[in-house]
């Protein structure tokens, strides 16, 4: 590690000013979610203080850049210029899939099957996978603003035929709105992403030391036991 990194002994992360549930959950005592205590978790083993910062999402790339915060938590695939940082191994995957009610008899393995249905989804979210369909009006597309949105506007009625989330947002909201029994997923995902740690290029040891203790977590179940507290 740099002189730098070895004489500060703090880790700013960003963690954003809404979080991402149940990822990451701000607005209590203290943040929470899948990806903090991870990094509560890690980031004191390598002999680092974890301190939170909640950056507007547009800034945060230069400000990591800058050095006013040291990391933040993105999949390759999120980020413009990925080539500008370094990423660690993914900490979990982000599956983007299908949610339907119970009784339908809908369900997804090839955009076909959706052919003719109406589909809430999540205002500004891009899905390549089915945007040549949602551009045709193969598939409709109903947006809503919020993720708790997509499963109120599913109960109104015939009007919509699944709602399309990622799989822990989707049963974290159904988890705490007592509705987990009323919905099912697709057989398949619409999309996969790995969330990484995003760092400066100069942080090279920390993200091996980082990598090595995640493989551990992974191994010795510490990894499934705090996942297994968000779904």
């Amino acid at each position: 590690m740099s002189e730098t990194q070895d004489s500060a002994k703090t880790f700013h992360l960003n963690i954003s000013p809404h979080g991402y549930p149940p990822y990451l959950i701000v607005g209590g005592d203290a943040p929470s979610g899948i990806l903090w205590d991870v990094m509560t978790t890690i980031v004191p083993r390598l002999g680092y203080e974890l301190i939170p910062k909640k950056i507007p999402r547009k800034r945060v790339d230069n400000m990591l850049l800058d050095g006013y915060i040291d990391g933040t938590l993105r999949a390759t695939e999120w980020t413009d210029n990925p080539e500008d940082y370094l990423f660690t191994q993914a900490v979990v995957y982000v599956e983007e899939v299908l949610f339907f009610e119970q009784d339908s008899e809908l369900d997804f393995s090839q955009p076909a099957d959706l052919f003719g249905h109406t589909i809430v989804a999540h205002l500004g979210y891009q899905y390549p996978v089915l945007a040549p369909y949602f551009e045709q009006e193969e598939i409709k597309r109903f947006n809503v603003s919020s993720d708790k949105d997509l499963f109120r506007y599913l109960l109104l009625g015939d009007r919509f035929d699944a709602a399309l989330a990622d799989r822990l947002v989707g049963q974290w909201i159904l988890r705490n709105e007592g509705l987990t029994h009323q919905f099912r997923t697709s057989t398949k995902n619409i999309s996969e992403y790995g969330y990484r740690l995003m760092l400066r290029k100069d942080w090279t040891d920390f993200a091996q030391a980082f990598n090595r203790e995640l493989s551990a977590m992974r191994e010795n179940g510490e990894l499934d036991a705090i996942l297994a507290n968000y779904r």
